[in-house]
C-alpha cells in the first residue's frame, strides 16, 4: 500500500511539475517579437486607415484628416494647414511597408490633393506639407512631378529667410494666432523640421543656396534658442531690422522657462536630420546633447511617454503627449546610426517607447479613435485645442519609427 501511495505522489508531482513547465513555456511564447509587433501594428493601421478613408471619400473637395473634434467628428486640415502633409505621408509609409498597390493609389490621391501647396510663402511649414507627402512620393516612385514640387516648395520657403538674423521667419506678424502678442520676427523650434525640405532640394538641383540657408538657420538656432541644459524655448523673437534677439518666450509650453515636450522632440529630430544631410559635426553634437536631456530627464514618466510639458503642473491629471514620444523614438532610431558610442542606449529607449505606444493604452482598437492610430496626444494645451486627442502627426512619426526599427 505504501508503495502504491508513493508512486501516486511521484506521478502527481511529475504532472504538476510538467504543467508548471508548460505554463512557463506558454508565457514565454506570448512574448511578442519585434517582427510580430510591427506586423500587428501595420495590420491595425491598414484597417484603421481604410475605415478613415471610407468616411473622408464623401467630402468634396478632398481634405486631410487631422484629429477629432470634441464631439467625436473628424477635424479636417485644409490644403495650407501645417498638418496637411502628414496623412499622405502615413499612406506612403503604409505602401512602403506593405508593398500593397492599394496604398500607393491612396497615397497618390491624397498627395495630389495638396497640389499648389508648394507655392505657399506666408508659412514656414511648407516643409511639413510637401516633404512629408510629395517628398516621400518621389523617394518611393521616382515621379519627377513630385521632385519638382519639392524644389518649388524649397523656393517658397527660401523667401522667408531673413539675412539680418540668419534665420527663416516662421510666421508673419499679422497671422491671427499671434496678433497683439508684440512679436516682430518670430522663429519657432518647429522650424527645424522644415529644413529637410531645403536639404533635399539642394540635392535635387545642386544649388547650394538651399543648403546654406538650412545650415545658417540651424546654427543660429543653436546659438539663441537653447538653454545651457539643452532644453529650448518655443519662440525666439528677433528685431527685423537689426537681427538682434528681442525676447524668448514659450507660447506652446507651460511657461517661458519650461520644457515643452514636443519642442524638445522637434529639436533632437531636426538636428539629427541636419547632421545627416550636411555632415556638420556641431549638429551631431547638439543632437546628442538634446537626446541626453530627454533620456536623463527625471520628469518623464516611467513608461517614457512625456507630459505635454516636462514642467507642467495641474490640480488635475496632466495630459501625456504620445506625439512627442513618437517623434523622439523616430529621431533616436536615426541618431543611433551616427553616434555609435550611445547606440545601444538610443535603441533601448526608442524600443521601450514603441512597445508602450503599441499597447492597449495608446494604440487604438480597430474601429475606434475615429480611425487614427494613437490616442493621448496634445496639440495646443493653452487653447484647449486637441488635448488628449489623436493627431495625424503622432501617427506619422509612429509609423516612421516602426519602419526605421524594422530596418535595423
Amino acid at each position: 500500500m505504501a508503495t502504491i501511495l508513493r508512486n501516486l505522489i511521484i506521478c502527481l508531482s511529475f504532472l504538476i511539475f510538467s504543467s508548471c513547465k508548460n505554463d512557463v513555456k506558454a508565457v514565454e511564447k506570448k512574448v511578442e517579437s519585434k517582427e510580430e509587433l510591427i506586423a500587428r501594428v501595420f495590420s491595425v493601421a491598414e484597417n484603421q486607415y481604410q475605415f478613415l478613408i471610407d468616411k473622408i471619400d464623401t467630402i468634396t473637395p478632398l481634405l486631410q484628416p487631422r484629429s477629432l473634434n470634441k464631439d467625436g467628428t473628424l477635424r479636417m486640415a485644409y490644403k495650407e494647414d501645417w498638418t496637411s502633409g502628414f496623412f499622405p505621408g502615413s499612406l506612403w509609409y503604409l505602401y512602403e511597408q506593405t508593398k500593397d498597390r492599394r496604398w500607393l493609389l491612396e497615397a497618390e490621391k491624397f498627395t495630389k490633393a495638396l497640389d499648389s501647396a508648394q507655392f505657399v510663402k506666408w508659412n514656414h511649414d511648407v516643409g511639413f506639407m510637401i516633404q512629408n507627402s510629395f517628398g516621400h512620393g518621389y523617394r518611393l516612385t521616382g515621379n519627377e512631378i513630385y521632385k519638382q514640387a519639392v524644389v518649388d516648395a524649397a523656393k517658397s520657403l527660401s523667401t522667408r529667410f531673413r539675412p539680418t538674423a540668419r534665420v527663416i521667419q516662421s510666421w508673419d506678424t499679422d497671422a491671427p494666432w499671434i496678433k497683439g502678442k508684440n512679436l516682430d520676427m518670430p522663429i519657432i523650434i518647429d522650424n527645424m523640421m522644415n529644413l529637410n525640405l531645403l536639404y533635399q532640394a539642394s540635392k535635387h538641383t545642386s544649388d547650394s543656396i538651399f543648403l546654406n540657408i538650412a545650415n545658417s538657420h540651424a546654427l543660429t538656432t543653436i546659438k539663441n534658442q537653447y538653454r545651457k541644459d539643452y532644453s529650448c524655448f518655443h519662440i525666439i523673437d528677433y528685431d527685423h531690422i537689426t537681427g538682434e534677439v528681442r525676447k524668448k518666450v514659450n507660447f506652446q509650453g507651460y511657461a517661458d522657462d519650461s520644457s515643452w515636450a514636443r519642442g524638445q522632440a522637434w529639436g533632437v529630430y531636426g538636428y539629427t536630420e541636419a547632421y545627416k544631410e550636411s555632415g556638420k559635426k556641431e549638429f551631431l553634437e547638439h543632437a546628442k546633447h538634446i537626446a541626453k536631456f530627454i533620456m536623463m530627464n527625471k520628469k518623464i514618466p516611467d513608461d517614457l511617454i512625456p507630459y505635454w510639458d516636462y514642467d507642467a503642473e495641474s490640480t488635475n491629471e496632466v495630459p501625456r503627449d504620445a506625439s512627442a514620444a513618437a517623434i523622439v523614438a523616430s529621431a533616436l532610431l536615426e541618431l543611433q546610426m551616427f553616434d555609435l558610442e550611445n547606440k545601444k542606449e538610443y535603441l533601448d529607449y526608442s524600443e521601450s517607447i514603441l512597445k508602450t505606444l503599441s499597447s492597449k493604452k495608446y494604440l487604438a482598437s480597430e474601429g475606434e479613435n475615429g480611425g487614427f492610430l494613437l490616442k493621448h496626444s496634445v496639440g495646443n494645451f493653452h487653447e484647449n485645442n486637441e488635448t488628449d486627442a489623436p493627431l495625424n502627426y503622432a501617427d506619422y512619426y509612429y509609423l516612421e519609427a516602426l519602419i526605421r526599427w524594422n530596418n535595423i
